[in-house]
């Protein structure tokens, strides 16, 4: 099994070191997802915005994909969570395939692989000194937001992770843009923070184009930075 036979099956073919193909998951009109062959595993990733493991079960009702062949976990990113002083709390670790974990310094050079005691918002010293922040759902889009210039933050755990008092608290007279993922836990999780902070802040929500799943695939399908400011320019004025 290798990056260019699953893409081949799938009617695809090589772009660059990778292959692309259309996505078995969705309804794909224009390939989107993406095969790389590295150390012995595929790396995929739909641009659409599928979730791995919705990608690997399409493929494994096609037969092109062994699910008794086990993929190793290997750190892709890690995530800072900092004090208001910039001094690390924790991390978030992100493997490939797509799991999380988080971990926190043990004083001695080394990891306690548990949760932080005190649970914070994603690149807090920016939100801090910033009136304006992005609120997204992961700390990648937070990543794609803060390249394009934008503060960004987030909580850890993903949608269904609580949202805690302090994150209302740190957030609190400040003009926040919400963006929700483009499914039904992002939305649900949308709802419960607007609840939260509707009271406290300036609160605009935005809405991602039909089949675009988070801020990230938005970019990746071409829009810009002007455009992502113009609609919250729209939105804010209802």
């Amino acid at each position: 099994m290798t990056a260019g036979s699953i893409a081949l099956a799938l009617g695809g073919r090589r772009s660059g070191s990778s292959w692309i193909a259309k996505c078995p998951a969705h309804t794909d009109k224009n390939p989107s997802l993406s095969l790389q062959d590295a150390d012995g595993r595929v790396l995929l990733h739909c641009h659409a915005g599928c979730g791995q493991f919705e990608v690997i079960n399409a493929m494994s009702a096609k037969g092109l994909w062994n699910p008794e062949v086990p993929q190793p976990s290997k750190i892709v990113a890690t995530y800072d969570y900092t004090d208001e002083r910039g001094h690390l709390l924790y991390q978030v670790v992100r493997y490939e395939p797509k799991t999380f974990k988080q971990r926190r310094p043990d004083g001695r050079g080394g990891w306690v692989w548990k949760k932080g005691d005190r649970q914070v918002l994603y690149r807090l010293t920016e939100v801090l000194e910033a009136p304006i922040v992005f609120l997204v759902e992961g700390e990648r889009d937070v990543e794609t937001l803060r390249e394009r210039g934008f503060v960004a933050t987030t909580n850890a755990g993903g949608a269904l992770a609580p949202w805690l008092p302090q994150y209302t608290e740190t957030l609190s007279h400040r003009e926040v843009i919400l963006v929700p993922d483009n499914d039904g836990p992002g939305r649900a999780r949308g709802a419960r923070i607007a609840q939260a902070l509707s009271a406290v802040s300036k609160l605009v929500a935005l809405e991602l184009d039909a089949g675009v799943k988070d801020i990230t695939a938005w970019f990746e399908a071409g829009h810009s930075e002007l455009e992502l400011i113009a609609a919250v320019e729209a939105e804010g004025s209802r």
